[in-house]
């Protein structure tokens, strides 16, 4: 039997690496499905929902490198969409199949038509369609030399009357290519670099992702010149661990040390970061930034010197450069203050709530001690994003993942399911919100499914919590965000997965230990209070009279009893802004 172009794909894919493609069959996928049944070297991960799909390849090409998903016309290739635009978003490099109707329908308005190349032209690095068997391997190939050297997603276009014909042999290259080249500023650059660095003693590295295979040469930089290390989210398991001049994080989600250190600096070096926040960057002070990416240098902050090259291979030919410094007056300032943040951090643990009011603090706190020191953590956009960046701690063999760039809900669980796949034998931990875990609920049957031993750890705090701390800050009532839950841990064990539900903080230790011992999936559902505010890490004037205000609607609107649940549990916050 001649090898049919679906053939020719698996082929490709299994040289590639690839171990599974993400996907629902149907359609026009199902000559692909069944050459990856025939072939045989290759999973087939049925997901409910393909949106999961995308973002559990998203989460297994940012552990192990390229990987693949898949969605039949129209509908089925549309749901990719979301997590694809999270996956590119990230750096992930995932091949996204957009099977699709036969060719000689495209442009007659056919049941389930799309145009593939509009719908995925904002959401990757690589996007086309073929249409013969001629075409179709060396846009494969191309495709996936995309994903990997662009750090980002291809979409390939699939016909499904395509896949059915007879595949042509190429002369091009039909495997994937991953050198990598060693990428470090001009020397002139380096010296000009260092003889800033010899000028300040107030200095702060801000360090992002493209540090994260950096942690030493950033420690010894660190070192050197008595500088405090602020990091990112995303940076945050690859640049805390060992490192005795860390000072946590800022953003959105960070703490006041960080905030304070890069706002007290004189030099602030930037390393390999895209920190989208420019409200939380200072603009006083003299700014040097490197990065692999030129074209990102500047776009965030006003930067003096900007420098083009792997964070990496950049510190390692200036390192020889810098001499020690002397003075540690800055740093040790900074390290006092990060201790005393540190400390107000553990009060918020200390108190753990009250039946149903469980403080989220505390339950992340008792997360990241009971878990492994390799465990992977996903995270929810949202509140639970704030407690895992908070409370979990790197240890050097820790790995997060979230939707830290296109701040979708619904990640974490789908991210788990990949991160599973990816690394067998690992530990897997996903930080689930309600409503992020509601979303894409019917995926917690692929869990049970390929017998996945995912702990899912949902902080139920019945609302969508930022949504409704953002409207509150705005000086709004908050309105539509309440949530009406079912029990999750009742779901969990109707899809066959073990599930635990704490009302009271007496029992959260033991279902979080019951859960982790456990050998198959497991869901703890915790009840957590609603009005934990997650205080960012500073408090600017507008967003306390937004806080008042909005309070101030809520009492005239009969809803006192609300106001004095929020100041209740949220006493500690208020404390340390009078």
């Amino acid at each position: 039997m001649a090898k049919s172009v679906a053939d020719q794909l698996v082929e490709m894919l299994v040289n590639a690496g690839i171990k599974r493609i993400y996907a629902v069959t149907g359609d026009s996928l199902n000559h692909v499905n069944d050459a990856v049944r025939r072939e045989g070297s290759i999973e087939w991960i049925h997901v409910r929902h393909e949106e999961a799909g995308a973002y559990a390849a998203g989460a297994e090409a940012q552990l192990n490198g390229l990987a693949c998903c898949a969605g039949s016309s129209g509908p089925g290739h549309v749901h990719l969409i979301n997590g694809l635009y999270d996956a590119n978003r990230s750096g992930a490099p995932v091949i996204a199949i957009a099977s699709t109707l036969a060719s000689f329908e495209f442009g007659t308005e056919a049941f389930q038509e799309t145009n593939t190349i509009k719908l995925f032209d904002d959401c990757s690095r690589y996007n086309q369609i073929a249409t013969t068997p001629k075409q179709f391997p060396r846009m494969l190939q191309a495709a996936m030399q995309a994903a990997i050297h662009q750090k980002g997603v291809a979409v390939l276009g699939l016909p499904g009357d395509l896949t059915m014909q007879d595949a042509e042999e190429i002369t091009t290259a039909t495997q994937v290519f991953t050198s990598s080249a060693v990428v470090v500023p001009s020397a002139d650059d380096l010296h000009q670099l260092a003889g800033i660095i010899a000028k300040y003693n107030k200095i702060t590295i801000f360090c992002g992702i493209g540090a994260a295979n950096a942690h030493d040469e950033v420690v010894e930089l660190a070192k050197k010149t008595n500088a405090t290390v602020a990091y990112s989210f995303r940076a945050k398991m690859d640049i805390q661990y060992d490192n005795p001049n860390e000072i946590g994080m800022t953003g959105l989600l960070g703490l006041p040390a960080a905030f304070h250190s890069m706002h007290e600096s004189d030099l602030l070096i930037l390393l390999g970061t895209d920190f989208p926040y420019t409200l939380f960057m200072p603009t006083k002070c003299k700014i040097v930034q490197v990065d692999i990416k030129p074209e990102r240098i500047g776009r965030r902050a006003k930067v003096d010197v900007g420098l083009h090259g792997s964070v990496k291979d950049t510190l390692i030919a200036l390192l020889p450069l810098i001499k020690q410094k002397k003075d540690s007056s800055f740093l040790k300032a900074q390290l006092k203050l990060y201790a005393e943040v540190k400390q107000k951090m553990q009060t918020y643990v200390d108190d753990t709530g009250k039946k149903d009011l469980i403080h989220p603090e505390f339950v992340a706190s008792l997360v990241n001690k009971l878990a492994k020191n390799d465990a992977i953590f996903t995270v929810d956009t949202g509140m639970s994003c704030v407690w895992g960046s908070r409370y979990i701690e790197a240890t050097g063999q820790r790995k997060m993942l979230g939707s830290f760039n296109h701040g979708s809900m619904a990640n974490a669980m789908p991210q788990a399911i990949g991160a599973a796949l990816a690394c067998p034998g690992m530990q897997v931990i996903a930080l689930c919100g309600d409503g992020g875990l509601s979303m894409l609920l019917g995926d917690l049957a692929t869990i049970t499914q390929y017998k996945l031993p995912i702990k899912i750890i949902v902080f139920n705090n019945r609302s969508l919590g930022m949504v409704k701390l953002e409207m509150e800050v705005a000086g709004l009532p908050d309105w539509q965000t309440d949530m009406y839950n079912p029990d999750f841990a009742m779901v969990a064990q109707a899809m066959g997965i073990k599930g635990f539900t704490v009302n009271d903080p007496d029992g959260v230790e033991q279902a979080l230990k019951e859960a982790f011992m456990y050998k198959g999936p497991a869901l703890v559902n915790i009840m957590t209070d609603p009005n934990a505010l997650a205080m960012p890490p500073k408090v600017e004037f507008e967003q306390v009279k937004g806080m008042a205000l909005s309070m101030g609607k809520l009492i005239l609107s009969g809803r006192m009893d609300e106001v004095l649940d929020t100041v209740k549990g949220n006493y500690k916050h208020l404390k340390d802004l009078i």
